[in-house]
């Protein structure tokens, strides 16, 4: 395993999910991406990642049946997809420092992998995976909601994602349907997509992200700021 200023990183973290125990055991598995393991052959973090998928579906099951009573499933459904998605739990394995803590083989590394969406994503599943194992299920979960769940917007309006709000303000007032050209950048490591969002053949918004998904989005996100501006300017 690396040394001791990264096990005194993931103390770090530890403390910041509430354990003040020096031991790093318990959790740096977590940490292992297969590449690393290739080079190393120490066990990766794909079969935490495994259960920290199951874990982490289970606490934000609960704590969204336990926070919305009047939704239905579909509307649950809907808020779960917004805080499990691999680009969410990248931007907050991001946050809280996760591209500095994960093992990468020397390739991985060098190609910008500690960036990788995939990467951090199943990073932050094997470390929940892992405080689940080592601390129980209140650890993970206040771990979870505190640090993860929380910071996302999960309000009726938030859920009419750019895209979906986009087609409604397109149909309505020009009577057409947005159209996306994607083009695809960056390396398979550290992935990276431009988005251009056309109605009626005329550019409204581009935008950029580690997926087509997230570069369409800010495309969109980018046409409603603009229609807005002209709105506003009118």
């Amino acid at each position: 395993m690396s040394g001791e200023a990264w096990r005194r990183r993931v103390r770090a973290l530890l403390r910041r999910a509430g354990k003040r125990a020096g031991e790093t055991a318990p959790v740096e598995r977590a940490f292992v991406h297969q590449s690393y393991t290739r080079e190393h052959g120490l066990p990766s973090n794909e079969r935490l990642e495994f259960l920290g998928d199951a874990v982490l579906g289970f606490i934000t099951a609960a704590y969204l049946h336990e926070t919305f009573p009047d939704a239905d499933e579909g509307a649950l459904t809907v808020r779960k997809a917004r805080i499990v998605n691999d680009e969410a739990l990248a931007r907050t394995a991001e946050r809280l420092g996760f591209a500095d803590l994960v093992l990468l083989g020397t390739g991985m590394r060098n190609a910008g992998g500690a960036h990788n969406v995939s990467i951090l994503a199943g990073a932050f599943e094997a470390f929940t995976a892992a405080l689940f194992l080592a601390y129980g299920l209140p650890a993970a979960q206040r771990f979870v909601v505190r640090e993860h769940i929380a910071e996302i917007d999960l309000s009726d309006g938030a859920m009419l994602d750019a895209k979906t709000r986009l087609q409604h303000y397109a149909q309505e007032h020009f009577g057409d349907t947005p159209v996306y050209r994607d083009v695809q950048r960056g390396t398979a490591q550290r992935p990276d997509f431009i988005s251009e969002v056309l109605v009626g053949g005329r550019t409204l918004g581009t935008g950029s992200g580690p997926s087509k998904k997230a570069a369409q989005q800010a495309a969109a996100a980018a046409a409603l700021r603009d229609l807005h501006d002209r709105r506003e300017a009118s």
